[in-house]
């Protein structure tokens, strides 16, 4: 059983962070992350595409965060707003974890055809950053197609962060895991101080530049 201590997450306290699962079996430790956030009183809001709900409940994530869960993208919590262009648009960071080879793909290929690379396209990445953090087996990772994608994706202004080495899930050893939940809070929290608070949307608001 993993034993881990969070970094310190002063920085998250009202911020509004989007966290976003694609399907694998990593999931698991994104209740650990989302958790932490929740008591470091950051605004979490969480989707998940359909395979990531086979990993884990949405139940879980709406109970960490006393918010409700988006699984796919007919199903609207703002009626006035149907692609959640708010959501997106709310967001001062946005963390995709885990990031499987297929969302990759997605992301690299301007697909939004479920809620997570939805509200991803959705994301100002001038202003909004958005990190990804892959998780797949050895092979899968150091297939030519993810290499690609990966450095496309880093063109386009994602922060890909680095798969972690170990054991995975299809009894093997190697580079491809999802790293553990301190290091993707401590990704958040440098990522946060090193942009300003986003102002709340409104007619009248100023918008944040670089």
């Amino acid at each position: 059983m993993e034993q881990w201590t969070n970094p310190s997450l002063e920085v998250c306290r009202g911020r509004s962070i989007i966290i976003g699962l694609s399907g694998g079996i990593a999931c698991y430790k994104m209740g650990w992350v989302v958790s932490a956030l929740a008591q470091a009183e950051a605004q979490v809001t969480v989707l998940m595409t359909e395979a990531a709900t086979r990993f884990i409940s949405p139940l879980t994530f709406q109970a960490l965060t006393g918010r409700p869960v988006y699984t796919d993208q007919w199903t609207h919590v703002e009626s006035q707003d149907p692609q959640h262009v708010s959501l997106a648009r709310s967001a001062e960071l946005m963390l995709l974890a885990p990031c499987t080879m297929d969302m990759l793909g997605r992301l690299a290929t301007g697909r939004t055809d479920d809620v997570v690379s939805l509200v991803t396209a959705g994301v100002d990445r001038t202003k909004q950053p958005v990190l990804l953090a892959p998780s797949m087996n050895e092979v899968m990772w150091n297939q030519p197609a993810t290499q690609r994608n990966v450095g496309l994706l880093r063109e386009d202004g994602f922060g890909v962060l680095a798969p972690g080495s170990g054991w995975q899930a299809c009894r093997s050893v190697g580079v491809g895991r999802l790293p553990e939940p301190p290091q993707l809070l401590q990704c958040v929290v440098e990522a946060l101080r090193d942009r300003p608070e986003i102002p709340a949307p409104g007619p009248e608001q100023p918008q944040w530049t670089d």
